[in-house]
């Protein structure tokens, strides 16, 4: 039986080949990086071009909904960039292409992550964190152990947010068909609610993404600690303070329907 340092160190080989063999093409890898910052760049575009017909958008100002932005999609893309390759399972059980990971003497999750690992989805992160920087250092931001604790841990919690999400998405796959649209709609749908100021949600879209789905935990609640501002009805600021909690209720809600989708399947051939 292999040993818990015997595995991790077989992801770390795999992790390691699927970086080398992506850098083996230096120029392709670049233009794909680019290419993924720029796909960020044009989501950031539909909140400039909001706030450049009204002067707030959900009572917030472009520098606020920018840094709502900047840490949501951090978050987003360092959970896309680990757990992202859980897309792909519908059409590994379309092919019957998943039996091959449930016979080998590892997590079925642990080979979906290092199966595709693509490495260009950093260029996303990369414009959250100069989204963020630059608005930190435009000095909208007043500074205190709270605020500097919050900035940190932030990006964090809403990678385990958006990791959860995805997590979850992949395991009901198991028991839907074609159901890619469906789980969609509170992955990619949670990133776009995670992006924006969550006043301007109507008040069943909040409660969903914050209460089933915390997209809204991932950024704006903890923003609006941040910016000492206050929430609207149904999105108290003070909750921010338990985004941890949120990823944790995330990845618990994640881990149920994972564990049960695996155990659910019976094979491409029935």
């Amino acid at each position: 039986m292999s040993t818990p340092v015997g595995l991790r160190r077989a992801y770390a080989i795999v992790l390691g080949s699927r970086v080398r063999a992506q850098m083996s093409y230096r120029s392709s890898f670049w233009i794909n990086v680019v290419n993924s910052f720029f796909t960020g760049i044009l989501e950031f575009t539909e909140i400039y071009v909001l706030l450049s017909n009204t002067p707030t958008l959900g009572g917030m100002s472009f520098s606020q909904a920018a840094l709502v932005f900047g840490l949501a999609n951090l978050g987003f893309s360092l959970g896309d960039l680990v757990f992202g390759q859980t897309d792909q399972i519908p059409i590994y059980i379309r092919e019957g292409k998943l039996e091959a990971f449930l016979v080998r003497p590892m997590p079925v999750l642990a080979q979906m992550i290092t199966s595709d690992f693509q490495l260009r989805r950093v260029g996303r992160a990369a414009l959250g964190l100069v989204v963020v920087i630059i608005v930190l250092l435009a000095g909208d931001v007043h500074y205190s152990p709270g605020v500097i604790y919050l900035l940190i841990i932030t990006p964090i919690v809403g990678a385990a947010i958006y990791s959860a999400l995805f997590v979850l998405a992949g395991g009901l796959q198991f028991w839907l068909i074609n159901g890619a649209e469906f789980t969609n709609s509170f992955v990619y749908g949670g990133a776009t609610a995670g992006q924006v100021p969550g006043s301007v949600l109507l008040l069943p879209l909040r409660v969903l993404f914050t209460f089933v789905f915390p997209a809204t935990v991932a950024s704006y609640l903890p923003c609006l600690l941040i910016l000492g501002l206050d929430g609207p009805p149904w999105l108290p600021s003070w909750l921010g303070w338990f985004a941890p909690l949120f990823a944790v209720w995330a990845w618990l809600l994640a881990t149920i329907v994972w564990r049960n989708g695996v155990r659910h399947y019976t094979g491409a051939g029935g």
